[in-house]
């Protein structure tokens, strides 16, 4: 719990030292999480008339030590800087004592860091307290894809979710199912929550090597600019992607913010464009296939949200399944952008040349922003709000009724339903369809306009060249199916039961 406290306190001194600007906000996918700005001035709070009945969530799991490839990376920095006779000055003095934040090197990468726990069970808290769906002790299902550290965030989430109140004397209650399935496996096609492994063509539309074009602009000068502190060892480009990259990670494993303090806010801006090149170009908008695996999920989570049909838990009948009013759904940063290509959303904009992204020049009026998006526990939210005709003033008379409780707001008979999408909270309005309460769309007109998605994303077998592929599927039906045999479904139940010691 200390360390916990202590990575907090960290990331909010991070910010007080950089003023308004704060690199852990530009750090594209080694971001810890943080509530997104709003780009187009629309609060996230409930409008006033409003209440949320429905919601689905596609949540990348939360923080993390290295992957294997980057680990390398940072044993490689560790190995220059201990290999040779060196003099660090200024930013960089502290270079000779540092070692890397991995002490279980065997176990330790891939996996959920401390921060990343607690990212996953304050998401679980923070739902729990925002939408009240789930009546106390009710049981609460949850779908992740099958990497540990994804199942671990929906376990962390169900135990934030879940955790109110000690309920060992009941163990069927209050209990979190996590139904899991393959994660990125060609055999699942657009049954997946990592679909684009399933789908051929998609790889042939990713150019994120555009990415690694734009970094070869900056990061050689900031080599230079670094090296005037050191005398007889010499940084190259890569030691400094690598350094940037432990800016964001550091932090999150052990609070260290060293790695923050030695660039500058035009170095951290040029990193994150980077990151923004790499998931436009690689999963997102800018990737021709993107929507294509974007599109089953927000297909299936429109079609529950245009239903009436829910259970607070998510309980079976035979191999159908009544999905709970808050659907979760955990999964990888590269699995989110797609999303977002399938709504049509961060690829339009009123000012001519912002898309498609440059590859040689950052636009800051661009709203496509890797640190907005895929930061770790980055999602995409779709809410359905029920919502009076009219938001209730602060000086009107309520009458009440002896031993009748008032409907809230968004319970009158004549309330509407309109869907509004949140993107690592920051509400984002759906292009043409903002005219509701809070930039909201009607739903009749969401659903269309979702209908239309489909039609530009097309159909996911065909696109994908998997027409002579027996089994392939096009559609995503884990939400509905106690055991999808197209997704290869099972079921783990937590928080785990309590067990006596030997």
């Amino acid at each position: 719990m200390a360390s916990l406290t202590l990575t907090l306190v960290v990331v909010a001194l991070v910010a007080a030292c950089y003023g308004r600007f704060d690199p852990l906000q530009h750090s594209g996918p080694a971001s810890p999480y943080f509530d997104a700005p709003s780009q187009y001035g629309i609060a996230p709070s409930t409008p006033a008339q409003c209440v949320v009945d429905r919601a689905a969530y596609i949540v990348r799991h939360g923080s993390r030590f290295p992957e294997p490839g980057s680990y390398a990376g940072w044993q490689a920095l560790f190995a220059k800087l201990q290999n040779a006779s060196y003099t660090a000055r200024g930013p960089l003095s502290f270079l000779p004592s540092w070692v890397p934040p991995v002490d279980d090197a065997p176990h330790q990468p891939l996996y959920l860091s401390a921060t990343g726990a607690r990212e996953g069970f304050d998401l679980g808290v923070d739902l729990r307290k925002r939408y009240r769906f789930t009546p106390g002790g009710q049981n609460f299902t949850v779908w992740a894809a099958g990497q540990q550290r994804v199942v671990d965030t929906a376990t962390y989430f169900v135990q934030g979710y879940l955790s109110q109140g000690n309920y060992a004397s009941a163990p069927a209650r209050n209990r979190g199912i996590i139904v899991s399935m393959p994660d990125s496996v060609n055999y699942t096609f657009a049954a997946s929550l990592t679909p684009s492994s399933g789908c051929p063509a998609y790889k042939s539309g990713d150019t994120s090597a555009k990415a690694a074009d734009f970094r070869g602009t900056y990061q050689g000068k900031i080599a230079r600019r670094l090296n005037r502190y050191l005398d007889g060892l010499t940084l190259n480009a890569s030691d400094v992607g690598v350094m940037q990259d432990l800016c964001g990670f550091q932090v999150e494993v052990d609070g260290d913010t060293r790695f923050c303090e030695i660039f500058e806010e035009d170095e951290w801006k040029d990193y994150e464009y980077a990151h923004d090149l790499n998931y436009y170009y690689g999963s997102g908008p800018g990737n021709p296939y993107s929507a294509t695996v974007g599109y089953p999920w927000v297909r299936a989570v429109t079609d529950l949200l245009a239903s009436n049909s829910s259970d607070a838990t998510g309980n079976s009948t035979g191999n159908g399944a009544v999905p709970p009013p808050l659907i979760m759904s955990f999964t990888h940063d590269n699995n989110l952008p797609p999303v977002v290509s399938a709504l049509g959303l961060w690829n339009t904009s009123l000012f001519r040349g912002v898309y498609p992204l440059s590859t040689t020049h950052p636009d800051p009026r661009r709203t496509f922003r890797s640190s907005y998006l895929v930061s770790f526990r980055g999602y995409v939210a779709l809410e359905r709000l029920s919502c009076d005709p009219r938001a209730p003033s602060s000086f009107s008379a309520v009458k009440h009724r002896s031993g009748q409780v008032s409907p809230a707001p968004g319970r009158s008979a004549d309330a509407r339903q309109y869907v509004r999408i949140r993107i690592n909270n920051a509400v984002v309005p759906v292009p043409g369809c903002a005219s509701g309460p809070g930039s909201s769309c009607a739903l009749g007109a969401f659903a269309e306009y979702v209908r239309r998605r489909g039609a530009d994303a097309g159909d996911f077998v065909e696109r994908c060249g998997l027409g002579d592929v027996k089994n392939a599927t096009g559609t995503l039906d884990i939400f509905t199916q106690a055991h999808s045999q197209d997704a290869q479904t099972y079921a783990l139940l937590a928080p785990q039961p309590y067990a006596v010691l030997p």
